[in-house]
């Protein structure tokens, strides 16, 4: 029985003292089958297409002049939507959902691209602060909110990733804990409703891994 409705979200419990929770997010990669590497099939040529449309996306965002960063973020596409799936597989630690990995993506990133534009385009990253057509009495307020809305952006990128996975997980748990208390007649709805659910957020893993990684590249984009 759970000790809380937070429980099933603790990277804590572990096997002779030795976590193994967060080893879930290195095993995306194992579900991918042998001829995946082996020869062409279906899945490597849908895969191909996704990255593909992936990399046109990040490649507009990042302009014709960065074309080698897309591998960055099409990269970490991949890595958050591995785990958002693996975390919808029942009794499989959602990695996803807590800000201890969130942050470790978001902040070094937001780190590398705020210390390679203040050293390398400082005029450009002051001029930044101050958004076209601000009236002058207005431009101390309106640097001060800039900084402020820059400091926080991977916090933001963090909690985004981590409350909406742990959101759709919730819901989930509780209405999956009604079930035996329900009748026959309410338990198939329950099962119906859990599937709406459980299709509900397999759009939301994609989907919050997209946002993920196209704000980081419009983040990387504001300093070129």
């Amino acid at each position: 029985m759970m000790a809380n409705l937070f429980s099933s979200f603790d990277p804590m419990s572990s096997i002779s003292n030795l976590s193994l929770n967060w080893a879930s997010s290195m095993l995306g990669i194992l579900f991918l089958p042998y001829l995946y590497w082996a020869a062409p099939s279906r899945l490597t040529t849908a895969c191909s297409q996704v990255l593909l449309t992936l990399h046109k996306e990040f490649k507009v965002l990042l302009g014709p002049q960065n074309l080698g960063s897309t591998i960055v973020f099409t990269s970490l596409f991949t890595f958050i939507v591995f785990n958002n799936f693996l975390g919808l597989i029942p009794y499989v630690f959602t990695s996803t959902s807590h800000m201890t990995l969130t942050l470790t993506l978001s902040l070094p990133l937001w780190s590398a691209f705020m210390i390679f534009g203040w050293l390398n385009r400082t005029k450009h990253m002051f001029a930044h602060l101050v958004p076209m057509g601000t009236p002058g009495p207005l431009t101390p307020l309106m640097v001060l909110i800039e900084t402020v809305s820059n400091i926080i952006r991977p916090g933001t990128l963090a909690i985004r990733l981590a409350a909406n996975m742990m959101a759709g997980h919730l819901i989930m748990t509780l209405i999956g804990n009604t079930g035996p208390y329900l009748s026959k007649t309410l338990v198939s709805a329950l099962v119906l409703s859990q599937i709406l659910l459980l299709m509900l957020e397999s759009a939301v893993a994609v989907i919050q891994s997209y946002v993920f990684a196209a704000l980081s590249s419009l983040y990387a984009s504001e300093t070129n």
